[in-house]
């Protein structure tokens, strides 16, 4: 028993150590499993061209690319953070979502901004919703990491969410709750450029 107990104070000791910046780095270049992937007309790519055999969910989904930017949780995390608060459809209630503006994040994969570039932005589940620069602006998308001060899990609404607080949109809150958020795919994973 003494040993078993001395075993998890020292695995729990070992975890709590800091561990070297290049410890746990991917051949992509982020430091932890990519969440998100953003590819097409973008200037900072950090990761090599789309891999048919490792990249298995965007081959099934019949996406390529040549070269993209991976982001993982600490580097979303590291961009500057947006609160909303909208009235989600599937509770009819206000929850608050976190997370980095959508065009901050395709601004830091080196992507145009011209009101006319096109996002295309891709859940686990295929489904696609596109959106231009001059929308995500105006209506101020986020990338939600966070709901009402948690992460957001596989298998929930996230790990990502792209949103926008459709309360604040006049057009769209005149609107059914149920047609608000046809442009905002929760499990997000990738965003093609479209320039």
């Amino acid at each position: 028993m003494q040993k078993r107990q001395f075993l998890r104070a020292a695995a729990l000791a070992g975890a709590a150590l800091p561990l070297p910046a290049t410890a746990h780095a991917a051949p992509n270049g982020v430091a932890g499993p990519a969440l998100l992937t953003v590819s097409g007309a973008i200037g900072k790519p950090n990761r090599g061209p789309f891999d048919p055999v490792l990249d298995q969910m965007m081959h099934k989904q019949k996406l390529s690319f040549d070269k993209a930017h991976a982001f993982d949780f600490a580097a979303l995390l590291a961009l500057p953070a947006q609160t909303i608060k909208p009235t989600l459809e599937y509770d009819g209630k206000a929850h608050t979502l976190r997370g980095p503006a959508l065009l901050d994040v395709v601004r830091a994969a080196g992507a145009p901004l011209g009101d006319d570039v096109r996002l295309v932005l891709r859940a686990v589940d295929g489904y696609a919703a596109t959106v231009t620069v001059a929308q995500a602006r105006a209506q101020r998308y986020i990338v939600a990491t966070h709901i009402d001060g948690a992460a957001m899990a596989l298998g929930g609404l996230g790990p990502l969410w792209a949103m926008y607080d459709a309360d604040r949109v006049p057009e769209m809150a005149a609107r059914p709750l149920a047609q608000r958020y046809g442009s905002c795919p929760w499990a997000l994973y990738h965003i093609a450029v479209e320039a």
